[in-house]
């Protein structure tokens, strides 16, 4: 056992898997990667970045333990997300409508022009990644099996392992961003399977905020 962290090479293993399971997180990155490039990709995973080291933060700081024993908290907090989830889906629906129905002499591939970029690509990806209160839950419930309570330095033990997710979640991004960009250079001229795929993004971010509203702390 070193810093106080009980099973490292289990830990590991278990962000592993947690990270490659999909969410919006890594969805909203990968669609900004498909429509924007690299760039716009990396300034959303900056944002998600930022918003789970937040969440790392409130959790050592017992707002999980907050929001168990204020319903009404959590209930504000977990509507909001889905909310907004929801929202960014029914615009990525939209978008698609519109690429659709667009001429086909007019074939987008990766927006490349300033005016196109999206609008603050690393304000959306920290708030996507704010707004699930359960991900609080999970980063307290995670965290404390790999932490000796005995251990002087607790702070370092978590440091350490939110050092590891970081890690773990900046390589499968960069994945994402970069196989995003290749897959719609690829696929660039066909008009309509890349509206097909947007569409199906945009599906998936409303499912997620579905499942966000019927969440509940039990």
């Amino acid at each position: 056992m070193a810093y106080g962290i009980t099973d490292l090479a289990t830990f590991i293993l278990g962000t592993i898997f947690i990270v490659l399971l999909p969410g919006p997180n890594s969805l909203y990155v990968m669609a900004l990667a498909s429509r924007h490039g690299v760039a716009a990709g990396y300034r959303g995973a900056a944002g998600i970045f930022a918003g789970d080291t937040v969440l790392m933060l409130l959790s050592t700081a017992g707002a999980a333990s907050l929001l168990r024993s204020t319903p009404l908290a959590f209930m504000v907090v977990k509507y909001a997300g889905a909310a907004y989830l929801a929202w960014l889906g029914l615009g990525l629906v939209r978008a698609a409508l519109a690429t659709w129905l667009q001429r086909a002499g007019n074939t987008p591939g990766l927006v490349d022009t300033e005016a196109a970029a999206p609008d603050k690509p690393m304000r959306t990806a920290f708030v996507i990644s704010l707004m699930n209160p359960k991900a609080i839950l999970f980063f307290v419930s995670f965290f404390i099996q790999f932490v000796d309570p005995g251990y002087p330095y607790p702070a370092l033990s978590f440091l350490l392992l939110g050092l590891i997710v970081q890690i773990c979640s900046a390589l499968y991004l960069s994945a994402l961003i970069f196989g995003g960009v290749r897959l719609t250079r690829q696929f660039g001229r066909h008009r309509r399977l890349s509206a097909a795929g947007m569409g199906a993004m945009g599906t998936l971010f409303i499912g997620f905020g579905l499942r966000l509203a019927s969440a509940s702390l039990a």
